[in-house]
């Protein structure tokens, strides 16, 4: 099965503002059978999710530009397929 690992990166103005609506895009996620797992980093830089039952890349990465993080710029969102064992 193929994964997408986002990677989302907290820019120095990271507004606080945006975690709330960020938590609530990935429950969504989660209720619709996307999301495997999630969690930030121990040193506060951001954090990462993975994507499951995703068609494609292209489908991954407008995925993750709706995710909150991104439409308030607050972090940077990159997206990469990853392919588990």
């Amino acid at each position: 099965m193929t994964h997408y690992l986002v990677l989302a990166m907290r820019k120095p103005d990271f507004d606080d503002a945006v975690v709330a609506p960020h938590r609530a895009f990935l429950d969504d996620l989660r209720g619709r059978g996307l999301l495997e797992i999630t969690g930030g980093f121990s040193d506060g830089s951001g954090g990462a999710y993975v994507l499951k039952n995703v068609a494609s890349l292209a489908e991954a990465r407008a995925i993750a530009a709706a995710d909150p993080l991104a439409l308030h710029g607050s972090s940077d969102l990159v997206v990469h397929e990853w392919n588990t064992r």
